[in-house]
């Protein structure tokens, strides 16, 4: 089972996560959550996920990134999506999730999009 890499960086005052590996029930989902948990808990409002790197989400993956989206956004913050993979965006279609997150093909493009 691929544990989850959560690399954090800055682009002016967003927070991008830059994710590697699987976002599963445990440790992926635990990873996810703490990394979240944290820039919020400093402050940080505005946070860009870039997926490109996740190879595999479960349930239990999209029900943190719901989790997470909730959180942020009632603490007046912005949580967006960027470089979904094709099994993570139909997976977002499937379950109409796409339309609740804003999501991103082009890192500059998404950075522009936060207000």
């Amino acid at each position: 089972m691929a544990e989850l890499d959560v690399k954090e960086r800055q682009a002016g005052d967003v927070t991008i996560l830059d994710m590697n590996g699987e976002v599963r029930i445990g440790e992926g989902s635990i990873a996810l959550r703490d990394a979240i948990r944290n820039l919020s808990a400093g402050g940080k409002k505005k946070i860009l996920l870039n997926l490109r790197g996740v190879s595999y989400i479960d349930s239990s993956g999209i029900g943190e990134l719901i989790a997470n989206y909730t959180t942020v956004s009632r603490q007046g913050g912005q949580l967006k999506l960027l470089n979904l993979t094709d099994r993570i965006q139909n997976l977002l279609v499937i379950t109409k999730l796409l339309t609740v997150f804003d999501s991103f093909e082009d890192e500059a493009e998404a950075l522009k999009s936060f207000q």
